[in-house]
């Protein structure tokens, strides 16, 4: 129904160059996920879903090195639906809607992308973390916290539809739609 919103919060992590002289380490892919969650609203949203989406990380670098830096990058094609209360045939719906001109566009806007402009210390293994993330071909400031637990980077994000030029899925006249805040929730590991 509204995996479109998913896709989103997806595009978090972009790519860009590090600074001169940071150490870049690679980001690992297989070891890091990314999570969009996306809510229902609405009169009669008791008959509609919410919906959990995975949007595997294509690309993307963490430089702990002064001035630290995190860029990545998310191939919007790759945003899945998981929602495994959904029947398969419902499911693919909502993925082809999430990836549809509607929602993401993937055709026109292939990349979720995020660069940090600026990291600032927060704590023992914190900070608050900076930068630019652009969905949907519109790229928007946005600022999170970040902590670091067993060599780990982790977070969650609240991003609105709208900002980035995505108008939420609403059916029934409006009586069941799609939240226009979707949580992105990203656990990252980097290679040694």
């Amino acid at each position: 129904m509204n995996s479109l919103t998913v896709g989103l919060a997806l595009s978090i992590f972009a790519t860009t160059a590090a600074p001169v002289g940071a150490e870049q380490r690679p980001i690992d892919a297989e070891r890091s996920t990314l999570t969009v969650l996306v809510y229902k609203a609405g009169l009669f949203s008791a008959f509609a879903d919410n919906h959990v989406i995975r949007a595997p990380i294509a690309s993307g670098s963490v430089s702990t090195d002064d001035p630290a830096a995190v860029e990545l990058r998310v191939r919007a094609a790759t945003l899945t639906v998981l929602d495994p209360g959904l029947s398969a045939d419902k499911r693919a719906e909502v993925q082809a809607r999430m990836l549809s001109p509607e929602v993401l566009d993937i055709g026109k806007y292939p990349d979720i992308t995020f660069a940090s402009t600026s990291i600032e210390s927060a704590g023992a293994d914190r900070w608050t973390v900076r930068g630019r993330l652009t969905i949907h071909g519109t790229t928007q400031s946005t600022t999170f916290p970040v902590s670091r637990q067993d060599g780990r980077y982790r977070g969650r994000v609240i991003l609105k539809q709208r900002d980035f030029g995505i108008q939420p899925i609403s059916i029934m006249g409006g009586t069941v739609k799609v939240k226009d805040e979707v949580v992105v929730e990203f656990d990252i590991a980097a290679r040694k």
